[in-house]
């Protein structure tokens, strides 16, 4: 292959001479208009009559920003009054330049106030520093997991799949994870559960994506929650053992299909869209759709429910997939009513005509008005249901069509479905790999029936692979599976005679209920680096599936060893991030504190025991060097301060306390308390300089840096070298492509652990027994 010439290029070719703001500043402005586009979906009605000319307008306007309030954490409430009295407030009346600045509007159909519009430009925020000072806000929360950018209409799937504690639910297409996050915390409703019965399964069929799955996830701290990497198409069938040693194959109580569509219903946010967008695109991925949600329903429970999305206004990626499954259930589905559901969202009904367009501009009413070389491109199943009686069984209408004019969202497309009986292809006898005589008996695999376990029943003879009797989950072999990515380390569980629990139990006095059986590591020899924990259901999903999937993560970190803490009695310190799952069973180092103690931790890098006050002095004193537990419990009787209490990791110094605990989670506990966070630009670019005053009074409270970088997830806690964690970086970097906005966010990860590799120990105040990073926040592409 010649060398390439060196050729001018042409650099202005792009460039919008008219400096005209908004999108493509510097570039072409893009044209949003696209007329194949507007005959197609006139032709088929999907807009109200008469509301077509406001339905084009709302697609050429910006869409405005939504955040949400992770609803299961106990701070949720403390987060939004300090968004209503404070940052809310002070938008009220703010003009800038001129123009006043749209206020805040809560979505009326998202419970509890949890979520908010939030209308505002990139360029306003560089203009105002009270404007500033909120986007700061909205960044620190959400890269502390209390805050998810999220689009409106996204949000809307989760919460019809009515989730409760106890439900297994699966995830088919996860990434880039906004709606996973929904699901875990609908799943920890009640925070004094610390291990829910149930458990989330979030899966992604692109491996460099499942990365950027995991640290949206990781920002929620759930032991519930385990990140796979498959083909949605063709997840693998799961089991589960039961207590008399029997195998059960896994159905899910819920399952959320997300299923990957055309995106025409995204135009305000995806403008690429409007000159790429034709027919095929919806031709080409009615297949692939409709084999995922089939693959969804075969591992759906009796009596579980389905919800099945797109961020297309598409009839043939919508209610052609939807009535071809409906179809071929032959009744064991339902398409149930949730009308009643979410009261104040504005939704349309299904169509239950339509008609087929290609590229050319050719239409097609029926199968049969197809020409024989279309017959690759347009399938039957793309066509509506003639039959009216199989057409009036269905109840097409009952899907939800959102319509972007009508509430200032996207657009998006919802169905929910129930399963009644197990689908018709299922009932038969399963091929099993492994007969034993114990197994003689013919056993119905997919025979579901509510309430009835035994009729999933899997009798392998006790046999288990190796690796489940050691407690070692392992990747797939290569041999039964093609692998992509990086090869992760094994998941190895510890035994509970284990001698690594002895010294942790006796120096922090674990309850003797402490689940030993749900801890694992990452790492076959040598020295574990870090134990962590998931919940006994997901621990059984483990042992015996893992020739089956590809786990990219799952558990939550609890402890990290510190080898200066082995002098102390416990090599083994307390790790923030799981230090709600572990809290329940520790009952020993622990220091309760007020409010002025947690603002003296909070704000001082290394306060005297001396500067606490008198009580917490009294409980140090009487404790050893090492990691300890710092503990506020809200007092009913104070008006003033948080009203959920506060669990800290620390260290017990010699002569000082230090609370170990990530920069962004800082600023989040100083706001609860009523201290105003930002960052200092004065201080110079690059610097982690920071302000913070109380609301009554502007001087500066702090006395020592708040420079404390965020902890470190899953870029580098599982890799050794510097190069290990870099090549997880350009992972992210290469996934996120995909995603909104998400570049910009992604680089500055990279900025933050390079910094975090290069700073000596010398002014680093955690390096010894912290490792900091950073996390990815991520809106949902969907």
């Amino acid at each position: 292959m010649g060398r390439r010439k060196n050729r001018p290029r042409n650099r202005d070719r792009n460039v919008n001479t008219d400096n005209k703001p908004g999108w493509g500043a510097g570039y072409q402005e893009i044209i949003k208009e696209n007329k194949l586009y507007e005959e197609y979906y006139q032709e088929l009605k999907i807009v109200p009559e008469g509301e077509w000319d406001q339905f084009m307008a709302t697609m050429r306007e910006p869409l405005p920003a939504t955040i949400r309030i992770t609803g299961y954490k106990s701070h949720a409430e403390e987060i939004l009054r300090c968004l209503k009295t404070k940052y809310f407030q002070e938008l009220q009346d703010l003009e800038v330049d001129g123009q006043k600045i749209e206020a805040p509007q809560r979505l009326s159909w998202y419970p509890s106030e949890l979520a908010w519009h939030i209308n505002i430009s990139r360029k306003m925020l560089r203009k105002s520093p009270v404007l500033e000072k909120f986007h700061q806000f909205l960044v620190s929360e959400t890269e502390s997991g209390n805050i998810s950018r999220q689009e409106a209409v996204s949000m809307i799937p989760p919460l019809l799949l009515d989730i409760k504690a106890h439900h297994k639910i699966l995830d088919m297409c996860a990434a880039p994870g906004s709606k996973t996050a929904q699901l875990i915390e609908m799943l920890h409703s009640d925070m004094n559960v610390a291990f829910p019965e149930g458990f989330v399964i979030a899966n992604d069929v692109d491996n460099k994506r499942c990365y950027l799955l995991v640290h949206q996830s990781k920002r929620l701290h759930s032991p519930c929650i385990m990140v796979v990497n498959h083909d949605a198409s063709n997840i693998p069938r799961l089991h589960m053992v039961d207590t008399d040693g029997q195998r059960n194959i896994l159905f899910y109580d819920r399952i959320l299909c997300d299923v990957p569509c055309s995106g025409d219903a995204t135009l305000r946010k995806n403008i690429d869209v409007w000159k790429k967008w034709t027919t095929s695109n919806s031709l080409h991925l009615h297949g692939l759709q409709q084999r995922i949600a089939i693959r969804g329903v075969e591992q759906l429970a009796v009596g579980g429910r389905m919800v099945y999305s797109t961020c297309s206004l598409n009839p043939i990626e919508n209610e052609a997939v939807i009535a071809t499954i409906l179809d071929k259930s032959e009744g064991a589905l339902e398409l149930i009513d949730v009308s009643s559901e979410l009261p104040g969202l504005k939704r349309m009904p299904g169509l239950t005509s339509w008609k087929i367009m290609t590229r050319e501009g050719h239409w097609y009413a029926e199968w049969s008005d197809v020409p024989e070389n279309k017959h690759t491109q347009i399938r039957p199943t793309m066509f509506p249901i003639k039959d009216p009686e199989k057409l009036k069984v269905m109840n097409l209408e009952r899907c939800i069509r959102i319509l972007p004019h009508h509430q200032n969202t996207g657009g998006f497309f919802v169905a929910v479905l129930e399963k009644n009986a197990p689908m018709p292809w299922n009932k038969r006898e399963p091929k099993l790999k492994h007969k034993t005589a114990a197994a003689a008996t013919p056993v119905e695999d997919a025979v579901e029936k509510p309430a009835v376990m035994d009729e999933t029943k899997i009798t392998d003879g006790g046999e288990e692979s190796s690796a489940s009797k050691d407690g070692i989950c392992c990747p797939p072999p290569s041999k039964k599976m093609k692998l992509f990515g990086f090869k992760e380390d094994p998941f190895v569980f510890l035994n509970e005679d284990d001698a690594i629990f002895l010294p942790i139990q006796k120096f922090y006095q674990l309850d003797p209920s402490f689940p030993k059986s749900n801890v694992l590591t990452r790492t076959h020899e040598g020295k574990k680096r870090h134990l962590y924990m998931v919940s006994k259901e997901l621990r059984n999903v483990l042992l015996h599936n893992s020739e089956r999937m590809k786990v990219i993560n799952t558990g939550i970190k609890v402890l990290s060893r510190n080898n200066d803490g082995e002098e102390f009695g416990c090599a083994f310190r307390l790790a923030q991030e799981g230090i709600y799952t572990i809290n329940p069973y520790i009952n020993g180092r622990i220091i309760k504190i007020s409010i002025e103690d947690v603002m003296v931790l909070l704000t001082q890098e290394n306060p005297f025991i001396g500067k606490l006050t008198s009580e917490p002095q009294k409980q140090a004193k009487k404790l050893n060097m090492g990691s300890i537990v710092l503990k506020y419990e809200p007092d009913p009787l104070i008006v003033e301060g948080p009203n959920c209490p506060i669990v800290l990791c620390g260290w017990r110094g010699k002569n000082s306390i230090r609370a170990f605990v990530a920069r962004n989670e800082r600023f989040h506990y100083l706001r609860m308390l009523g201290v105003e966070v930002f960052r200092d630009k004065n201080k110079g670019e690059g610097s982690d300089g920071v302000a913070a005053s109380t609301e009554k009074n502007e001087e500066p409270t702090e006395e020592g840096e708040l420079n404390l970088r965020r902890e470190a997830e899953h870029l580098k806690e599982e890799s050794d070298t510097v190069e290990e964690s870099e090549a997880k970086c350009d992972q992210v970097l290469q996934a996120t492509e995909e995603t909104e906005e998400p570049q910009e966010q992604v680089q500055h990860v990279m900025v933050e652990i390079n910094n975090t590799i290069r700073i000596p120990e010398s002014i680093d105040p955690c390096s010894k027994t912290e490792n900091f990073g950073a996390e990815v926040a991520s809106s949902d592409a969907n």
